[in-house]
């Protein structure tokens, strides 16, 4: 999968076990460069993807960084491998708990998982260096760019039927927008679902 799908795509590798974080009946194919399901209606992205949405945070060591849709617990663990603290939410309870097990099983003791709505992010433990989001809503949740310190980045899929990756930069002056590619992810649900119907 490392030399396959992501060095060659100029990803760096990634010490994660993904087999871990899969179901028992698609171990076969935890390695493919493909998306899985998880249960729920949730998936766990494929390798590429979430290689290329961590390299485009540039993480430092000593940077805490906040995911919204922990799933599986899979990104949150690629990000522990560069960040000094990862919080995550999961809107599923039980996601959120397999997750849990699934990190602590693997000694992966820097990622922190609450169950969930992400929308509002995570303010007792705010402000962050940076954001991710592996569920799409149709706007930017305006408390997640609130809780981003100067300096900080938020990465997301943004959209409905048709959908972009987005990476955004927070600046003394000025947020800083870069349109990447398009993408598909499973839509964000909870308080931005709710929002979205009042609109």
């Amino acid at each position: 999968m490392v030399e396959g799908q992501l060095r060659r795509r100029g990803i760096r590798d990634q010490q994660v076990p993904r087999h871990e974080f899969v179901p028992d009946q698609y171990h076969h194919l935890a390695y493919g460069d493909e998306p899985l399901s998880i249960g729920h209606g949730q998936i766990i992205s494929q390798p590429y993807i979430v290689a290329f949405m961590t390299e485009a945070l540039n993480l430092q060591p000593h940077e805490r960084v906040l995911e919204i849709g922990a799933g599986s617990g899979y990104q949150a663990a690629v990000l522990s491998q560069l960040a000094k603290k990862v919080f995550s939410i999961e809107i599923v309870e039980s996601l959120a708990d397999r997750a849990k097990k699934t990190l602590n099983n693997l000694g992966i003791n820097t990622v922190i998982i609450r169950t969930g709505d992400g929308y509002q992010g995570w303010f007792n433990e705010a402000p962050f260096d940076a954001i991710m989001l592996t569920a799409a809503p149709e706007h930017i949740p305006q408390p997640l760019l609130d809780q981003l310190v100067i300096g900080g980045r938020l990465i997301l899929p943004l959209g409905k039927m048709v959908q972009r990756l987005i990476l955004m930069k927070r600046t003394q002056e000025v947020w800083k927008k870069d349109e990447l590619f398009p993408v598909a992810f499973v839509p964000m649900t909870g308080e931005v679902q709710e929002l979205q119907l009042k609109e």
